[in-house]
């Protein structure tokens, strides 16, 4: 079971599935334009775990190395932030993301440059699109490519992992029929959490305000 308290009630857990689905439908847009082609990115469940539960969740999943793309996050809550493939399908987004245009040597050479520039596009349009809809700013670091397993992305060896809540999203990706999948990761302290759980909750009183008690 969960390794942390229940943080965020249903109502607040919709909400941020609802921000967090109109962050990725953006992101997706920004995707197809760098693809040429139709993407889909859904999804279907957002949960908050501790650090140690999320490592395991992907390793039941997935068997073999992992690629993520890290990009920090500062402002009215703080973070990190993680785009996380599975090892085997970074090649076929890169072949997606340059349009089958290039030998699979020249696609090794610029596979970090590729995967940087699109865990940027997603994770980037992802939390500016919750930040705008909150009506907070956030900054965004440049991104990084990490591989590792689930232990090494959440960086369970650090001391204070105990505190360190992880707000787990599996996407599904569909790149014009391609084998592609990933999941987002969004790593934050409770202090962190804290203050995005009060701006969740000015959202929905926004929402049920101008709905006439309508919350959806």
């Amino acid at each position: 079971m969960n390794q942390t308290p229940h943080i965020l009630d249903e109502l607040e857990n919709d909400a941020l599935t609802e921000l967090v689905n109109i962050g990725v439908s953006r992101a997706a847009v920004s995707l197809r334009k760098m693809v040429g082609n139709q993407v889909t990115l859904s999804v279907p469940s957002v949960e908050v775990v501790g650090r140690k539960l999320a490592a395991t969740l992907i390793q039941e999943r997935e068997s073999d190395e992992l690629v993520a793309v890290r990009q920090d996050f500062s402002g009215a809550f703080n973070g990190r932030a993680l785009l996380i493939f599975p090892e085997s399908n970074s090649l076929e987004l890169v072949r997606a993301v340059t349009q089958d245009e290039l030998s699979r040597t020249e696609m090794v050479d610029i596979e970090e440059e590729a995967l940087a520039e699109t865990g940027n596009v997603v994770l980037n349009g992802c939390l500016a699109t919750m930040a705008n809809i909150l009506q907070r700013p956030l900054t965004m670091s440049l991104p990084q490519v990490l591989r590792g397993d689930g232990q090494i992305l959440f960086e369970l060896a650090e001391k204070h992992d105990d505190d360190g809540v992880v707000l787990f999203l599996y996407i599904n990706f569909a790149i014009s029929g391609r084998d592609i999948r990933g999941y987002i990761a969004m790593l934050m302290d409770l202090p962190s959490l804290q203050s995005l759980k009060e701006l969740i909750g000015e959202f929905i009183a926004r929402v049920v305000g101008t709905d006439g008690g309508d919350a959806h």
